[in-house]
């Protein structure tokens, strides 16, 4: 997909579909009124005849323009004029593009930004504007044999801008657009595939190809002997009783110079888990594959980073493997030791993120961090709290906690701030080892930050709990993309 910039009217501007609005009570939008004086008055008569009253959701294609420099225009009702501002005109340009998606038409152009959006400047217009048209083209990579969807015909999409001063802006706003949604496909992708083909060493094959694509990305991927070796028992505990082999993959991107701190972002890829020998039940079991979605999250955003060359340093690390029951499978009761030399009581084999991400973020202190934030579908807790629409934050730095929360905010990609605290910690006790990996059913979601707290001392860390955001299931089922676009826009703007 190409996009580009415009400053021509929508009445000189040549296009296979023009995007203008109507206000509540048939208000015409500035680019609407501009574009109708070289139409005949065809929206306006609309208007007139009552088939266009300008409310949310109202969407009509004209076509058939002779003398236009259009060949079809879409009118979208904007509902109030107030009223209009970034969630609104994100919907409009998802109906705009549904209706665009039934067309030939190979370009487009939106007018829809022209009239001032109150919360979405040109950078912000334009950035969703490339948002919204990949999501009504991203397709999830299926392995069905027949009834193959076509690709869309929209090939080119174009955001005009009220002024040449704000091309600049725009065109940022594109970039960085197109780099968000590169990195959210990638995570989609990978999320989407079955087990059977995600498997820890795909994902291993998958980060080396990725850093053949970016000369300032290296990847460097360990086996079970080395992970051993270097002391992660937690991480092996819970690949115990799968058949395949787990993998540590370790991202490393250096834009600035190497004796900048990082930013270290941890990413849990359990590419299944049946829970091991604390077994789910298997209503929507299946949904389990998408139980790797926060190491595949930094995928995506290693991908938006490298294409970005943003002037920061970012690792990224994944521990991937699977969570399976066999005469091998860690057993509940049983006491591993991390790679930090604390103990840990398996009381449920089922909170296995935990135990891969404790070691990782042990592992992360070799880089000398500046910031270290781990990403995971890891509580159904979290669901319970925060439903499918925000992420839940933890943090030990409130700074750090406001500046992910403030990225989520400016990305529409949301996260909540909830707590963490000693009293939940203290639920974690074990009789047998320094402590225990889970600590009953009450705040679920904060006892398990709270576990990967204690192998936090002396980091600036903060912990996004995706388990209700990464993916969506029932007749929708599949990957959202979430945090990438989160992560990415708090990289972009990291100081």
């Amino acid at each position: 997909m190409e996009f580009f910039v415009s400053t021509a009217s929508a009445s000189r501007q040549r296009t296979d579909c023009a995007i203008v609005g109507v206000y509540d009570k048939g208000v015409l939008s500035a680019a609407a009124e501009d574009l109708d004086a070289r139409i005949g008055g065809r929206i306006a008569k609309l208007v007139k005849r009552g088939d266009l009253r300008g409310k949310t959701g109202d969407a009509l294609l004209l076509a058939d323009l002779p003398g236009a420099p259009v060949e079809r225009v879409i009118v979208l009702g904007l509902g109030n004029r107030s009223a209009f501002k970034r969630k609104q005109y994100r919907k409009a340009l998802a109906s705009a593009l549904a209706l665009l998606s039934k067309t030939g038409a190979r370009d487009a152009i939106s007018y829809l930004g022209l009239d001032e959006i109150a919360d979405a400047d040109a950078y912000t217009q334009a950035r969703v504007a490339v948002e919204a048209v990949a999501a009504s083209q991203y397709r999830i990579p299926d392995h069905k044999t027949s009834n193959k969807r076509p690709k869309p015909s929209l090939t080119k999409f174009g955001l005009a801008v009220a002024s040449r001063g704000d091309k600049g802006q725009a065109e940022r706003g594109l970039a960085h657009g197109e780099a968000i949604v590169s990195g959210m496909a990638f995570m989609r992708d990978l999320a989407n595939q079955p087990a059977n083909v995600c498997t820890p060493s795909y994902l291993a094959r998958a980060a080396k190809n990725l850093a053949k694509d970016y000369k300032k990305l290296n990847v460097r991927v360990l086996n079970e002997a080395e992970c051993k070796r270097l002391g992660m028992g937690s991480f092996l505990s819970v690949t115990n009783g799968s058949e395949e082999p787990a993998a540590f993959i370790v991202f490393e991107y250096y834009g600035a110079e190497r004796s900048q701190a990082p930013v270290v972002l941890v990413g849990k890829a359990v590419t299944f888990d049946t829970g091991g020998i604390s077994l789910k039940p298997p209503a929507a079991m299946d949904e389990m594959k998408f139980d790797m979605s926060g190491g595949a999250s930094v995928f995506g955003t290693m991908k938006a980073v490298a294409e970005l060359e943003l002037p920061i340093n970012v690792i990224g690390v994944v521990p991937a493997c699977e969570n399976m029951p066999s005469g091998r499978a860690t057993k509940p009761g049983d006491i591993v030791k991390s790679m930090s030399g604390q103990t840990i009581e398996v009381l449920n084999t089922d909170a296995e993120g935990r135990l891969i991400l404790c070691d990782a973020i042990t592992y992360s202190r070799r880089f000398k961090p500046e910031v270290v934030i781990d990403l995971a579908t890891l509580t159904g807790a979290c669901v319970i709290a925060l439903g499918n629409h925000l992420s839940g934050l933890f943090s030990n730095d409130d700074e750090l906690a406001a500046e992910l929360k403030a990225a989520g905010d400016r990305a529409d990609d949301r996260a909540w701030h909830m707590p963490i605290g000693e009293e939940y910690g203290e639920q974690l006790k074990s009789n047998f080892a320094d402590f225990a990996n889970v600590a009953g059913r009450e705040g679920g979601a904060i006892t398990a930050a709270c576990f990967l707290a204690k192998f936090t001392d002396g980091l600036r860390w903060a912990h996004l709990d995706i388990a209700g955001t990464a993916y969506q299931a029932g007749a929708n089922k599949g990957s959202t993309g979430r945090p990438v676009p989160l992560l990415v826009d708090y990289l972009i703007n990291k100081k």
